[in-house]
């Protein structure tokens, strides 16, 4: 069963740029699927377009639908559909930097009027996956590393309890070493938790390696899609993201060489 679906997206940016050009995409219930694709290739805009956070950016949906569940919610507003248990963690993890750790996980439960005895057992449940969270607990976002403030972000949306969590971004401008921390955290949470994913990544190789589907994205278009591995072992992918083929590590700048070999663009 689809926890999420989205058919035929088209978005345009102020009434003139097309960004999305009918995207279509599925994420089954309980499973991570992976959005690649180079910067610009409208990866956060599709996610955006799935929370419903593209308005406020003078983006509009022209033609298709987003389902969640079996409902149609792209004309649902962001918190209602965080009541529904779809949360984004957005690109550059945006902490309230002014506020603790636990302070900004505490108002990710601002949709569930928990009690004071709920809201502790759900803080320890996000220390549990996080606990570098739980060392960090009472320093201001804002004075954390990267990597910390990453799991800040994700156990902030953790908070609301969702069934589905888009990531956008997640391995922006943290060390490889936090990197594969956060997948694991991931896979973990997507395992014990049932939680699903749909994650936007220009770093394909860590990507593929911890989600189950993937789809490619380029100028707006789903240009493939598969199962990860097969993605990962796919020679065209090897060379255009991974920057290697069977001849080795390839030299970017032949440019006639890189449009003759996209085929999957012509």
């Amino acid at each position: 069963m689809s926890a999420l679906s989205v058919n035929n997206i088209e978005v345009i940016y102020d009434h003139v740029i097309l960004v999305l050009k009918g995207v279509s995409l599925e994420v089954p219930q309980g499973s991570i699927v992976a959005l690649l694709g180079a910067n610009g290739a409208g990866k956060s805009t599709t996610l955006k377009t799935i929370s419903t956070l593209l308005r406020g950016e003078r983006g509009d949906v022209t033609k298709g639908e987003v389902r969640f569940n079996g409902e149609r919610v792209d004309q649902l507003t962001p918190n209602a559909l965080v009541t529904r248990g779809l949360a984004q963690v957005m690109e550059g993890r945006h902490c309230f930097g002014h506020l603790t750790i636990e302070e900004n996980l505490l108002t990710g439960a601002y949709t569930r009027k928990l009690s004071r005895a709920g809201l502790r057992e759900e803080l320890e449940r996000v220390y549990h996956y996080f606990p570098r969270l739980k060392e960090r607990r009472a320093s201001q976002a804002g004075y954390t590393s990267g990597g910390e403030q990453q799991m800040c972000a994700i156990g902030r949306a953790l908070m609301a309890k969702p069934s589905m969590i888009l990531l956008d971004e997640p391995s922006m401008g943290i060390a490889p070493q936090i990197v594969e921390e956060i997948f694991g955290i991931v896979k973990d949470l997507n395992g014990n938790e049932g939680v699903s994913f749909l994650l936007a990544e220009q770093n394909t190789m860590v990507a593929l390696r911890y989600a189950d589907f993937g789809y490619i994205l380029e100028n707006g278009r789903v240009v493939m899609e598969g199962d990860a591995a097969e993605l990962a072992a796919n020679e065209d992918v090897k060379e255009f993201y991974l920057g290697v083929s069977g001849a080795g590590r390839k030299n970017f700048r032949d440019q006639k060489f890189y449009k003759r070999r996209k085929r999957w663009l012509s």
